[in-house]
């Protein structure tokens, strides 16, 4: 039978469904394990999420991970992140993606190495080093794993150190929505909070924002706004911000990005972090998309445990590599 350690794993469950004949009728179910209580197990499955009483449980167990997602995967879904944060300033090294917001967050700060950079591997991350050197910038590397196992390697060798480790996390659009509850009531939700979403953000969600992530320079408003589809969610209780969030629409209109869920602490706890991520996921489902992302860091419990009780997997982990040193501007 399953255990609490076996939650966030993916399980096969087999579950009576009724008698023919006298004899029990069983249906299997296969998900990630999201909650098991004393009464009753909830999996998310490719059709959304599944309540089973365990007293329906005939037999349940983990079962082994799926196969890594292929490089194909990978490279898209970092692409439409890439394109949900849009660094303003911006080159390539082959097919590698060069970026940088005036030091504003670490992944618009840094090299993306996806796919060939049409040089020998040291070679590419020393015009790397450069690259940043003259812009008077650490160099930055996130390493998608395993696709930039091979990068890691190097960096590695050449002292560099690294950040704690993000857990790229999806699910299809349909199953958040039907995990964040019924037909959602945006204008005024219970509890006399509302959520409102907007093309563009306030002035007090950008002081919730730089409360986060800091001061926000005028590149910080480009990695925010400079997107296509793009939504910034609003709780009020009545005049007073209560929460915020973001989300967007890229990856040839197929995933919803959803990043900055905030929620100030005086409002904790009431449920208001899923009400943004339900209007954020019914705007895109509207505009068409059909799965949803995030980036999450490992260490952060908290909102790894919601996401995980929403029905988030890990698609695949990066890390952001930091150059020991900051090398001096190239003269030319």
């Amino acid at each position: 039978m399953l255990r609490e350690r076996d939650v966030g794993h993916r399980v096969v469950v087999r579950r009576v469904v009724g008698l023919r004949a006298g004899r029990p009728v069983y249906s299997d179910a296969l998900g990630e394990l999201v909650e098991l209580t004393e009464t009753y197990l909830t999996l998310t499955t490719r059709q959304g999420r599944l309540r089973v009483p365990l007293a329906e449980v005939h037999r349940a167990k983990r079962v082994p991970a799926d196969r890594r997602p292929s490089v194909t995967a990978v490279t898209e879904l970092e692409l439409a992140a890439d394109e949900a944060w849009p660094a303003p300033t911006r080159a390539r090294l082959g097919d590698w993606l060069l970026r940088a917001a005036d030091g504003w967050t670490g992944r618009a700060n840094s090299a993306l190495p996806v796919g060939d950079p049409d040089r020998p591997l040291p070679s590419a991350l020393d015009a790397v080093e450069r690259w940043y050197a003259d812009r008077g910038q650490p160099a930055l590397v996130n390493t998608p794993l395993p696709l930039a196992a091979p990068v890691g390697a190097e960096l590695d060798r050449r002292g560099w150190d690294s950040r704690p480790p993000v857990l790229v996390q999806t699910m299809p659009l349909a199953a958040l929505i039907a995990a964040t509850g019924g037909p959602a009531d945006l204008a005024a939700a219970p509890g006399g909070w509302v959520v409102e979403l907007a093309a563009a953000p306030s002035d007090d969600w950008l002081a919730v924002a730089a409360g986060r992530k800091g001061d926000l320079p005028e590149a910080a408003r480009h990695v925010l706004t400079a997107v296509d589809q793009v939504r910034f969610a609003h709780v009020y209780d009545g005049s007073t911000l209560a929460a915020i969030g973001r989300g967007t629409v890229t990856g040839s209109g197929r995933w919803l990005g959803l990043c900055l869920i905030e929620v100030l602490p005086a409002a904790r706890r009431q449920g208001l972090a899923t009400r943004v991520i339900r209007a954020l996921a019914d705007w895109a489902a509207e505009v068409g998309a059909t799965d949803a992302f995030l980036q999450v860091e490992q260490r952060n419990t908290p909102a790894c445990a919601l996401y995980r009780k929403l029905g988030f997997t890990t698609h695949h982990t990066y890390l952001t590599r930091i150059s020991p040193l900051t090398p001096a501007p190239s003269p030319c």
